[in-house]
């Protein structure tokens, strides 16, 4: 594997001269003003353009380039199912933020404290806490790890390896230009980052390409079964219908797990619209917006981006997987494949760096390493300022309402520095991850469904109340924690190399247990929904009607016309022109990937 050349060092020297010094002048612009909504929401003031990207390179972060990468390698084009969900951020920017904006809250949990109550806001605060650890600070460090085990294998310091000082050093860089500048650091800094990134993304695929011979020998080597993007939503034998799997197997539609159609097409819908239209992680940046239209067109704009990823992360996996199986690369070749030519799927995670490493030219490689860590220091940093504003708006503000603003920021940055200190905590506990991306889309299939409905049938109903509301969360999310329990003696006892096969932790067949375990991810994510529906209608409507009068503008039930006629003034032909775009290219993209 070719090393890092000294122009790729003063390449990646100078990213870091650029972020730091963008995190140091918006250090001195908040210290002027020292407010929390200067330091949690930029101002209020952040452009379309600064929204756009901040949503993409905070979104397109550790997951994408090692996760998602990995999953092209062994898989083709399946995921991109959920990249090509960038529908759902004009779902956000047509339904959703005329709400958010208008209500002007800094939090999603306190924007369902003004549609339903106080206590709901502070469960809806623990869940996303819990989530944000469970998730975006596990998944960031462990890709910080992989990248640099990969790029700079040799390196050792304090009987330290690789992995670990690349994972710290990615949480203690990223720390430190978040607490320096809070959101207008994170923002901006993600503006810059998303350039790097594409262009970086852009040059592997083109680099890629030349070395395998083009995108006809990429078809060729890797088989129409890694360009059929059908697959996963028509079984074999059903082709072209909707039509229920009929297989031999018993139970096997209910423990299929090859992404099978009817998770697809109901769960990941769920899945994508929690994410990017009330995640806390995701919405902070539009809340930074100073009006309605500043808000909708930066959503459209991140929309638009978010198409790129099947195109930057998932093709530059096949080309992986297309060297190493037509041997033009070597060690690509050692690193997918056995000795009898058996793919190595805990392998496949290195397939982004590993790429990096191989075919690029020196300075090029430079850039790329760059736009690695822009894609892993941007997801932590919205990690870290999220969670900050959860804690600090949703709890501290709330034990100390007479607290000065000053000591207010103060305690955003103590928070964000505790959540680095969590996320330093994270590594022993994660070196040992397997599947990045799998195991990020199953945790957020447990814990999104209570959220999405909440939010979405409390914005459409206005008929429904605290306590349904309530009801669903805690339901929701007991059930959602009941998985993982049941889930995790298996998955670590499995993942143990020192176990052997016949001591393997198994429950029972056909007991209670069992199913649960074996049961699809999405399968049970649709369950956790149906339920959570259930028990908010149900409780809702055995309980009194919640006082209108106090959730004006919060629901579509309780606008008034002046509050349409200002949505409707907020938006032109033009935003509907962009909005057409994005879908007819997902359309396009749903028509060539056809195998």
């Amino acid at each position: 594997m070719t090393a890092l050349h000294t122009v790729d060092w003063i390449v990646i020297a100078g990213y870091f001269a650029v972020v730091f010094g963008i995190a140091w002048w918006a250090y001195l612009k908040e210290k002027q003003s020292q407010t929390t909504t200067e330091y949690f929401l930029a101002g209020r003031n952040l452009g379309w353009w600064v929204i756009g990207a901040a949503v993409f390179s905070s979104n397109i972060g550790s997951e994408h380039l090692v996760g998602l990468a990995g999953s092209g390698a062994t898989d083709g084009v399946a995921m991109a199912h959920y990249e090509l969900h960038a529908w759902c951020l004009l779902v956000l920017a047509w339904i959703m933020v005329p709400f958010y904006m208008r209500s002007k809250v800094f939090t999603m949990p306190e924007f369902l404290e003004r549609r339903f109550s106080p206590v709901n806001r502070t469960v809806l605060s623990v869940i996303s806490l819990v989530a944000y650890v469970l998730t975006k600070l596990a998944v960031g460090i462990f890709a910080g790890g992989v990248v640099f085990a990969v790029m700079i294998p040799d390196v050792t310091f304090m009987g330290l390896d690789s992995f670990w000082i690349g994972s710290i050093l990615v949480i203690v860089l990223t720390g430190i230009y978040t607490i320096m500048g809070g959101m207008r650091a994170v923002a901006y800094t993600s503006a810059i980052q998303t350039v790097i990134l594409v262009v970086g993304s852009a040059c592997v695929m083109f680099f890629g390409l030349k070395a395998l011979g083009g995108w006809g020998a990429l078809r060729e080597w890797a088989g129409s079964e890694m360009f059929n993007l059908w697959k996963p939503l028509v079984p074999d034998g059903v082709a072209a219908t909707w039509a229920p799997v009929k297989e031999p197997t018993r139970m096997a539609w209910y423990f299929n797990d090859n992404y099978p159609w009817i998770g697809m097409l109901f769960c990941a819908p769920i899945i994508g619209l929690w994410y990017w239209c009330t995640d806390q992680y995701i919405v902070q940046r539009v809340l930074g917006a100073q009006n309605e239209t500043v808000a909708r067109r930066g959503s459209i704009c991140s929309a638009a981006l978010k198409l790129l990823p099947v195109f930057i992360f998932i093709i530059p996996g096949m080309i992986a997987f297309a060297l190493a199986k037509s041997g033009q690369n070597a060690a690509l070749q050692q690193t997918f494949f056995d000795a009898s030519g058996q793919i190595i799927r805990d392998n496949a995670q290195q397939a982004f760096p590993k790429l990096v490493a191989e075919v690029l030219p020196i300075g090029v490689r430079g850039v790329v390493v760059a736009g690695l860590l822009a894609a892993l220091m941007s997801s932590l940093a919205g990690a870290f300022n999220a969670s900050a504003a959860l804690f600090t708006i949703d709890f501290y503000s709330k034990l100390r309402p007479q607290a000065p603003e000053k000591q207010v920021v103060w305690v955003g940055r103590i928070a964000t520095a505790v959540m680095v200190l969590i996320g330093l905590a994270w590594i022993p506990v994660i070196k040992g991850g397997k599947g990045l991306y799998d195991y990020l889309q199953g945790i957020q299939s447990y814990l999104a469904p209570p959220i999405f409905v909440v939010f979405f049938l409390g914005v459409f109903s206005k008929r429904l109340n605290a306590k349904g509301c309530l009801w669903a969360l805690i339901v929701g999310f007991a059930m959602g924690l009941f998985r993982l329990a049941v889930d995790t003696p298996v998955k670590l006892i499995k993942d143990d190399p020192t176990t052997a096969a016949n001591e393997a932790f198994q429950y029972a067949e056909g007991s209670f247990f069992w199913i649960v375990n074996n049961m699809y991810f999405q399968y049970y994510s649709l369950v956790i929904f149906l339920v959570c529906i259930a028990v908010m209608v149900i409780v809702s409507h055995l309980t009194a009607e919640p006082a209108y009068s106090k959730i004006g503008g919060l629901t579509y039930g309780t606008l008034t016309d002046e509050d349409r006629k200002a949505s409707r003034a907020s938006w032109n032909q033009w935003d509907v022109i962009a909005s057409a775009g994005v879908l007819l290219a997902i359309l396009a993209a749903y028509l060539y990937f056809r195998g």
